[in-house]
């Protein structure tokens, strides 16, 4: 049977990019997206003719309950902080039966991870603490309530808990996400390319504090096969992904220092002649909030979790290049964007 399939956040970056490998890889299954507009929707549908769209925005609670109810797969893409989307979504499971079960794809982030520099505002130092997918599942799936994203995945996990043989959830959990989108709407991602924008702005570059803390990274594509991957799955009745407790995919390509990042960003502005000097300097965490709200969190915390899960289950292997390398062009992108190249 053709799988019924439900999208949020089709133009944003994560959720376009997985749209582009869902469609390419099964142009048979029945698509459709939610989008906040009639405008969004000619955007989606240039590109993706036979797929339909429904107008309404996170806050469109009946219409995304009622979405869910018809769906067989629903990829959450959009926003995982939302929580009356979440809602929505876990009230439309709930509709489901054991012989008509959801398969709910949901994405939250490894911010989640970084709470112990969030309880001690702490950045810049490197933190020994890591996670991972596999023996350290049930670990992710208790996060603690005051961690970022655990709100919305408790609610997520919980659709799964209140009905397991209707609704089977799977949360993927990215950490820094780089490269360019395939989507309809936005390309780019965040935090490398705030960070580059933020250089370029100050006319030098700078490390969070001592820059020692550590991050896992993975390209947007690589990453949009690890949904495609559990997409696959839940067409075949869950194939050989887990789902629920066991549900819980880490998604990364190895580990970096936040301050290497932070020199070669540095490095590609000036070789670029869009700075004076590649130095260096620290700066504290008021000056980093300065340059962006979230600068501290998203330059100076650490999130070290291990992606063991889709790799052993259906053998997930990223082929794209690591963040560093990717830095040239991250910085050329925002140098464009403020108009100096």
């Amino acid at each position: 049977m053709t799988p019924r399939v439900l999208l949020t956040g089709a133009t944003g970056y994560i959720g376009g990019d997985g749209l582009f490998a869902i469609a390419s890889a099964h142009p048979d299954w029945q698509l459709t997206a939610l989008v906040r507009s009639e405008d969004k929707a000619a955007q989606v549908k240039s590109k993706y003719p036979q797929l339909r769209t429904v107008i309404g925005d996170l806050d469109s609670s009946d219409l995304i309950e009622e979405e869910v109810k018809n769906a067989d797969i629903v990829y959450n893409y959009a926003d995982c902080d939302h929580v009356a989307a979440a809602q929505a979504i876990a009230k439309g499971a709930q509709h489901h039966t054991p012989e008509r079960p959801l398969w709910l794809i949901h994405t939250s982030g490894t911010g989640i991870l970084t709470v112990e520099d969030q309880r001690a505002g702490s950045y810049g130092i490197e933190r020994p603490k890591q996670y991972n997918d596999w023996e350290g599942v049930s670990e992710l799936v208790n996060l603690p309530s005051d961690a970022l994203h655990r709100n919305v995945d408790e609610i997520i996990l919980g659709a799964g808990h209140k009905n397991p043989a209707s609704v089977k959830v799977a949360v993927v959990c990215p950490p820094t996400i780089y490269g360019p989108g395939r989507g309809p709407g936005n390309t780019k991602s965040i935090q490398a390319y705030w960070l580059s924008a933020a250089v370029l702005k100050r006319k030098r570059g700078f490390l969070v504090g001592k820059g020692e803390n550590v991050w896992h990274q993975v390209h947007v594509h690589d990453l949009s096969n690890v949904f495609l991957a559990l997409g696959e799955a839940a067409s075949v009745g869950g194939g050989k992904a887990t789902w629920n407790d066991e549900g819980y995919y880490l998604a990364e390509n190895g580990s970096f220092v936040w301050g290497d990042i932070q020199r070669a960003v540095a490095q590609a502005a000036y070789d670029k002649k869009l700075i004076a000097s590649p130095d260096v300097e620290s700066i504290e965490g008021a000056e980093v909030t300065k340059l962006h709200s979230a600068g501290v969190y998203a330059w100076g915390s650490n999130s070290r979790g291990i992606s063991i899960r889709a790799r052993k289950l259906f053998g997930w292997a990223p082929q794209k290049p690591k963040l560093i390398d990717l830095i040239p062009e991250i910085v050329e992108v925002e140098a464009k964007a403020q108009g100096l190249l």
